[in-house]
């Protein structure tokens, strides 16, 4: 094990919360998931995956759209251009844009006017993007990146009618910047050990003071693995899950019918875990019945 990989200190912090059952006076849960006004059947939604076709194969954004469109379920969609945004739009799928931190600012104002113009639920920015793996300002498909300040957190919020995410807060010192800048949400996440050593986002929301996590929309990502491992982040604050690899995997073997399915198996799961544990409901989902290593 390479102790310093976050992902994998990530899947070791989840699996070490365990789960009490509750069954006396229980009922059948209910999943919807309600996401600035709009309701959906489950919150485990895709990761804002970005490249497919370049890193796996011809066709595989497109199959990962009409999967999503197909369960139900929102998809989050990463870094893009005009043609394949317009091309998932085309599936019908209810989708949320992140945009990498681009260092021409013109450009995240644009991929944000095309977002209204497709009709999308939401859009926002990645904040995780903004250095490489050598400390200086990263480069992406041969984009150049910047990091975003608060000031121009509050103009890119203030720019657009859509419901604005800040994805990549790791830390109450951004939680509190985005607050103050005015997103409508934060995604917790370390984006796929983008840094060693970070820590889990399950013990982020653990440990953050409930006050601080309050009056903003929180969603968490990082090694969803399961209907399990969403219920762990649901009790633990998050409104709604990212799942990226497994439906990746998905993909590969079954095409959209697998990403389908996965979400659909996941979310019995999760509704599973829901009724053992008493939560009628995912606002009744409860960081009591969770058990933490001393």
């Amino acid at each position: 094990m390479n102790a310093s990989d976050s992902n994998l200190i990530t899947r070791a912090y989840l699996d070490s919360i365990l789960i009490e059952t509750r069954y006396i006076n229980g009922c059948e849960p209910d999943t919807t998931f309600e996401f600035f006004g709009r309701s959906f059947p489950t919150p485990i939604m895709s990761a804002a995956l970005s490249h497919l076709d370049r890193f796996m194969f011809d066709g595989a954004m497109r199959l990962y759209a009409e999967g999503m469109a197909a369960s139900g379920a929102l998809m989050w969609l990463g870094m893009t251009n005009d043609r394949e945004a317009e091309m998932c739009a085309a599936t019908g799928a209810s989708i949320v844009e992140i945009i990498k931190p681009y260092a021409d600012r013109e450009c995240i104002y644009a991929r944000i006017r095309k977002a209204e113009e497709l009709g999308f639920l939401a859009v926002g920015v990645d904040i995780d993007h903004s250095f490489g793996s050598d400390g200086k300002n990263d480069v992406v498909n041969g984009c150049d990146m910047r990091p975003l300040n608060s000031a121009e957190l509050t103009e890119l919020k203030r720019s657009t009618r859509l419901p604005f995410i800040v994805k990549g807060v790791l830390s109450e010192y951004d939680l509190k910047a985005c607050k103050a800048a005015g997103a409508d949400g934060v995604v917790i996440s370390h984006h796929n050990n983008r840094i060693a050593y970070a820590l889990p986002p399950a013990r982020f929301l653990r440990e953050t003071d409930e006050t601080l996590l309050s009056g903003i929309s929180v969603f968490a990502d990082c090694v969803i693995n399961s209907g399990a491992d969403a219920f762990k982040y649901l009790c633990l604050g998050a409104q709604g899950v990212c799942v990226g690899r497994p439906l990746m995997t998905a993909i590969k073997e079954a095409g959209a019918q697998g990403v389908s399915d996965w979400v659909r198996r996941e979310t019995a799961a999760l509704r599973k875990y829901m009724a053992f544990t008493g939560c009628k409901d995912l606002k009744h989902t409860d960081k009591s019945v969770l058990h933490f290593e001393k």
